[in-house]
């Protein structure tokens, strides 16, 4: 019995993005992290051995960038998600015990919970995106923190304004890094795979720059109550503002990180990694753009597999 003679006329008909092959993606979750020909000559997996390790290089590697910028003398805009978090923790460490001043530095929240006309929580929420920044990062960086007036944050008045804001930095000679999570329907920011089926080519689906009200798949609504919400399913809300490709894709590097092993041999992240890495570009699929772009994407050493049945 394999998979795909079980999904016809089942619950899961209808519940995958139409573009999806399921079978090449099967195959993808076979192949461990070998190079393909697709990639970035400068693209990279970093295997991290456990969760402290992660946290540690990630959060180095955006407190790098953020000093080496500094040290050019050049503006560095960076598109900042939650989750992962941990290496936030890091990279204020890092930027403090270098006494790193983030002056020069313009930050764009890549997106943020909403209802479906864009209304976001209050920035006091715990919940909310903005919440979780000032927190994790903003707040503890102290009187060397990227000003309150270039921080950005994905609500229905502002995040329109990024596309403009992006445009003017790069003119000035900024460097647009993007630092991301890759979701379990392989997204980036909020940016579906099912928006996919809206757009006759991948030229149109690159073009688009933000989205309002983004309806979000059932399993990123699960994904996000068993990582964000104890596993409070009602609490998630359904919808979110969110960057597109026609902003992400215009990012000069990448910071990726994948951190979803839950343990105890469980996780969620390890198709979505592989199917990443493996499938090749493909505009249902969100994330199989990033090996096609110059960086890095650390991974929890278990997320490359093998990923086979096992009873926990």
């Amino acid at each position: 019995m394999d998979f795909m003679s079980t999904v016809k006329e089942s619950l899961l008909e209808n519940f995958y993005p139409k573009g999806w092959d399921m079978a090449k993606i099967d195959a993808c979750c076979e192949k461990g992290v070998a190079r393909e020909d697709f990639w970035h000559k400068d693209f990279n997996p970093i295997e991290c051995e456990n969760i402290y390790e992660f946290d540690t290089l990630m959060g180095h590697e955006i407190a790098l960038e953020i000093k080496n910028a500094r040290e050019r003398g050049q503006k560095l805009a960076i598109i900042l998600p939650v989750g992962p978090m941990g290496m936030y923790k890091w990279a204020v460490y890092f930027l403090t015990a270098w006494n790193v001043k983030c002056d020069h530095v313009y930050t764009f929240n890549m997106d943020e919970w909403a209802d479906k006309d864009g209304n976001t929580l209050d920035s006091s929420n715990p919940a909310s995106f903005e919440f979780s920044m000032k927190q994790a990062f903003f707040d503890k960086l102290g009187e060397n923190t990227v000003p309150a007036c270039q921080r950005n944050f994905a609500t229905k008045e502002n995040l329109p304004t990024y596309p403009e804001k992006i445009a003017a930095l790069k003119a000035e000679g900024a460097k647009l890094l993007l630092v991301f999570g890759i979701g379990r329907m392989c997204h980036i920011a909020f940016w579906e795979p099912h928006f996919a089926d809206e757009f006759d080519t991948v030229e149109e689906w690159k073009k688009q720059p933000y989205r309002i009200g983004a309806k979000l798949h059932p399993l990123t609504i699960e994904q996000n109550a068993i990582t964000s919400f104890k596993s409070r399913t009602t609490l998630v809300p359904c919808t979110a503002n969110t960057i597109g490709p026609g902003i992400f894709l215009q990012a000069d590097s990448i910071i990726g990180g994948c951190d979803g092993a839950l343990g105890r041999g469980m996780g969620w992240q390890g198709m979505s990694f592989l199917t990443t890495l493996h499938y090749g570009p493909e505009k249902s699929i969100t994330s199989s753009f990033m090996p096609t772009m110059p960086g890095k994407l650390f991974y929890l050493k278990e997320l490359a597999g093998p990923l086979v049945a096992e009873c926990n």
